[in-house]
């Protein structure tokens, strides 16, 4: 791409999307190349599997696009023509939420909901910001989704699922700017809503109300929190790891230093707690017979 042409100062090249599947010995099954793609921070969407799908948020400084592709053979099976031509990263939700099945994200200037079966859309919200990383998480207990981000303006929403059409002025429950993150996504644990800012300001909501329960600083973060058995982990971009009861006050249960720089979400299997920093791949806690086989 771009042979020959020299790329100015803040010029953005333009790129192909490339989509591969392969099997568990490496061996590529099939490839496909659904669109261009303009931004100048790359690609950074991971796809997502729903039924006999695979599906690709594509948004970008461009006519941006979300693809559904056959698991089997990369087939396009639908494809939405997004808003706004503006860079986003997110990657969506899939939930049975409100009564049907939603497919839902921020990005390019909005907040949007589709079928994902079909990829038409359900609702929109307009704004409130233009670019977003965070990915949009959901309470069973409240009903709500949560979205936070994102550039230039800084936000969190709490939004009513149920709507239809444009829903900007009827279905955000409350709001806040205080609390945001922009890379990092939320958490919902109980009844609360976590979430840590780039700069490293953690804070919990009460999820319903959005009421501030506590904040506490820690640091700068890139890694998205993550949760296991009624506990919160935040890792910050030092390598320091902290494991934090939801509750009404701040409660950290353990801190450990890794003492390498860490930026990736932490991942959880079998028991196991799984950190990729800067120069490892660090494994916390022993998988058991009694948690593997649950």
């Amino acid at each position: 791409m771009n042979a020959g042409k020299i790329i100015g100062k803040g010029e953005v090249p333009k790129g192909t999307v490339v989509i591969s599947a392969h099997d568990f010995s490496g061996k590529q099954v099939w490839q496909v190349r659904p669109g261009l793609f303009s931004s100048k921070h790359g690609f950074c969407s991971s796809p997502i599997v729903f039924e006999d799908k695979v599906i690709v948020n594509c948004d970008h400084d461009g006519d941006g696009y979300i693809v559904a592709l056959a698991k089997t053979d990369g087939k396009e099976l639908w494809r939405i023509n997004r808003p706004n031509n503006t860079r986003s990263y997110c990657v969506p939700l899939i939930r049975d939420i409100a009564g049907r099945t939603q497919m839902v994200l921020s990005g390019t200037l909005c907040v949007t909901s589709y079928d994902p079966r079909t990829g038409k859309l359900l609702w929109i919200i307009d704004g409130p910001t233009e670019q977003f990383v965070a990915s949009i998480v959901y309470s069973e207990q409240s009903g709500l989704l949560y979205m936070t981000g994102g550039f230039p303006e800084h936000h969190l929403l709490a939004i009513k699922p149920d709507g239809t059409g444009n829903v900007t002025n009827t279905h955000i429950v409350w709001r806040t700017n205080k609390g945001v993150s922009y890379v990092p996504s939320p958490i919902i644990e109980g009844t609360h809503l976590l979430n840590v800012s780039d700069s490293g300001v953690a804070h919990c909501f009460d999820a319903k109300s959005g009421e501030i329960q506590w904040e506490e600083r820690m640091r700068e973060h890139h890694a998205s929190l993550t949760s296991a058995e009624g506990h919160v982990f935040f890792i910050n971009d030092f390598g320091i790891l902290r494991t934090v009861q939801p509750d009404k006050t701040y409660k950290l249960l353990a801190e450990s230093e890794l003492n390498e720089k860490v930026f990736a979400s932490p991942a959880l299997s079998e028991g196991q707690l799984f950190i990729r920093t800067d120069k490892s791949l660090i494994c916390l806690g022993k998988r058991t017979a009694k948690t593997a086989a649950r």
